[in-house]
């Protein structure tokens, strides 16, 4: 391990400048922090750049196994002091430790035509993310995506950066389960899901059909838009067909989130109730 005193030194310099959005777009990295999510990375097939770990974390029992597993694995590792790891930690209460990792560049032809996991046998399972806003909304819906078998997530420009630290917080490690494609054009990603007859399923306040009224037993792709305003227009008119949550109490409509945890767990009771 090497240690590291000065908030000038490079590897100081490039965490911090990962803060930012136009920098990790531009280095293709970006950083996660805390033991459970480090150790979720190492466990991973994640490309880790550098650990660096503040000088007292090692006394942390998880932290400690979690340097283990680095050492083991032959990863860099950086010790620094407690004011140089609060200079580039994002949270109030740094753990002492983070890690840089290579953004996973996911192509979205590769991706639809994977060997599929768990829910899916020889179905396939998408969520597609129209301008979702919300990091928290983003890294749950990642999260549950993971967790309900899904075979990726599919993310529109106009979404909030899959990378920002708050979205990584929210998906608790599953950022390094579930393949993320980051679609330059939505139109293009639905067409190409549409051709692989995969049925596209557009949760929207008006839609025709309650959503356990629709057929998921087969290949689907639910689509779920911005916290405001819902799904574009020319992603309604890609759709097969619009669906909805009932509500029956005074609320206008469901968090983003939540909406999409229900949808996505749609395909696992029917699949148990007609096989």
């Amino acid at each position: 391990m090497r240690f590291i005193s000065s908030e000038n030194n490079d590897l100081i310099k490039k965490v911090k400048s990962l803060k930012l959005k136009k920098y990790r777009e531009l280095r293709k990295e970006f950083f996660v922090e805390g033991a459970r999510i480090v150790k979720e990375a190492l466990m991973s097939s994640a490309e880790i750049k550098e650990i660096i770990i503040s000088e007292k974390a090692s006394e942390n029992e998880d932290i400690a196994e979690t340097i283990c597993m680095a050492i083991k694995l032959g990863c860099d590792i950086y010790t620094v002091s407690e004011t140089v790891f609060k200079s580039i930690s994002e949270t109030t209460n740094p753990q002492g430790i983070l890690a840089t990792i290579k953004m996973a560049d996911y192509d979205l032809e590769e991706m639809i035509i994977a060997k599929s996991i768990d829910v899916c046998k020889c179905d396939k399972y998408f969520v597609i993310l129209d301008e979702i806003k919300d990091p928290g909304n983003m890294g749950t819906i990642i999260r549950t995506a993971d967790a309900a078998g899904f075979n990726g997530v599919i993310v529109s420009k106009g979404c909030v950066d899959v990378y920002n630290p708050k979205v990584l917080r929210s998906t608790m490690g599953s950022i390094f389960h579930i393949p993320i494609n980051l679609s330059q054009d939505l139109s293009y990603a639905l067409k190409e899901i549409k051709m692989q007859n995969i049925r596209v399923y557009a949760a929207h306040t008006k839609g025709n059909l309650y959503y356990y009224e629709a057929d998921m037993t087969q290949s689907t792709a639910i689509v779920i838009g911005n916290e405001a305003f819902g799904i574009s227009d020319k992603t309604m008119e890609s759709a097969d067909e619009l669906i909805s949550i009932p509500i029956t109490g005074r609320a206008e409509s469901l968090n983003a989130s939540v909406a999409a945890g229900i949808l996505m767990y749609e395909p696992l009771r029917q699949k148990k109730l007609y096989k």
